[in-house]
This record gives structure tokens, sequence and C-alpha cells, in this order.
């Protein structure tokens, strides 16, 4: 496979990092976004590129469409990027009965709204090479539900239904359109969240997912053999779903 300009947003968390990682592995040029952790995909790009592979960072809003936009159009004048990868998200928990209107915006502003932000200036440059690869992060709460989640699953359902539909106007012109919904996957926050005992009772392989394995699945989505799946949505959670 020829190199590919690849964008992963929110490339300072466990799994943003993990799919630049593999995607540089993979010998696409990789360009890390993040929004308040601009130092960590600074530093990032810095060691890719001491090791030998090509990636570069950038820094923006997504929930912000004219920052988003400037900052893209400027991507874009060095050719299209035809790999997305929209990772970028955030909790904000409470049962629905006590969630603010903020704590319901805000979660599906930067999972839905961003979602749209950043793919829909790249759709057009990426028609145009009639090739492209578009995944995006979901989760299983998005899937199945979770108690306390209602804004963040309603986000991640709604980027399911935005991508199935994606899927279909993308379709004859060679680019695919998938999402990707982890369970529980190895952070601090999901130690912090969940005893040994409570992983094990939750999910049927008694273990939490490396990051590398959802890495891996989104490898294989932006890869030339994965060319007849769209449309998708594929869990990485050990069974629970």
């Amino acid at each position: 496979m020829t190199k590919k300009r690849a964008l992963v947003t929110g490339g300072s968390g466990v799994i943003g990092s993990a799919i630049a990682e593999r995607l540089v592995a993979d010998g696409h040029a990789v360009i890390l976004h993040a929004h308040r952790r601009s130092e960590s995909v600074q530093q990032m790009a810095e060691k890719i590129k001491v090791h030998g592979g090509t990636a570069s960072s950038v820094s923006f809003d997504i929930t912000d469409a004219a920052a988003t936009l400037r900052s893209l159009e400027s991507l874009l004048q060095e050719g299209p990027i035809q790999i997305v990868v929209n990772n970028a998200g955030l909790h904000d928990d409470a049962p629905m009965a006590g969630m603010t209107g903020e704590q319901w915006s805000r979660v599906i502003d930067l999972s839905l709204n961003g979602f749209f932000n950043v793919t829909q200036p790249l759709l057009l440059p990426m028609i145009g090479t009639r090739w492209g690869r578009i995944v995006s992060i979901s989760s299983l709460a998005g899937v199945i539900g979770n108690r306390g989640q209602t804004n963040y699953a309603a986000a991640k359902a709604g980027l399911h239904g935005a991508s199935k539909s994606l899927a279909i106007e993308l379709a004859s012109r060679g680019i695919t359109v998938n999402v990707v919904a982890p369970g529980l996957i190895e952070s601090t926050s999901t130690r912090n969240a969940f005893k040994p005992e409570q992983i094990e009772a939750m999910v049927p392989m008694k273990r939490v997912g490396a990051p590398e394995e959802v890495a891996a699945l989104v490898s294989f989505l932006v890869s030339e053999q994965a060319g007849y799946i769209t449309g998708q949505v594929i869990g990485v959670n050990g069974g629970m779903g």
C-alpha cells in the first residue's frame, strides 16, 4: 500500500496514541491532533520521527467549526487526507435526572458535532482521489447503553447512524466508513473505575482489552484488504456485547 496521509483526532489519549503508532508502523504519514494536550502530541510526533516514521502534530478545538476548518484547509494545502480516525471524545457522567444541560451538550458537541466538523471538509478532496478510509471510535455504551452515560451513549449512537449514512453516500467513490466500538480498555481511568473482580464478572474474557487490540482493528479497516467493509459498527469488547 502506498503511503497515505492519516489524521488521528484525540491523539494524546491511550487509544489515539496506540492507533497513531500502528498507522505509522503501517507506513502512513500520520497527523496527530490534540486540543488541550497539544504538547503531548508534539512530543509523540518528534519521537516517531526519531525512529524513522513520518508524523506531525496539530492543535485545534474540534467543537469550533471555524477554527477546525482553518486548520484543515492549511493541512489540505499539502494534499488530501485519505485516512481519518475520529477518536476525540470525553466522558462527563451523571444520572440523567441529575445531569446538567452543559454536561449533555459538552459531550455531544465533542463526540458528534466534532465528527462533522473534522470529516466534512475532508470529503471532497478525498472523493477526488477515489480512495479513502473513515473510522470513528465509539464505545460499547453507544450500542447497549450504560448507566450514567445518556449523553455519551447518545453521542456515540448518533455517530453510528451518521457513519452508516455516510458509508452509503461514499460507497461508489472507493471510500469506506466504519465504526469501532471498544468495551473496557486498559487505561488509568479503567483501573480506577473497576476492581479486578468486577472486570472478571463483567467481561466474558475476564480481562480488559489492550489499546493495541483496538489499533489492530483500525489498521485493518484502513487497509486495502478492507475495501469491501463499510457501514459497520464492530465491537472490541471481550464478548460483552
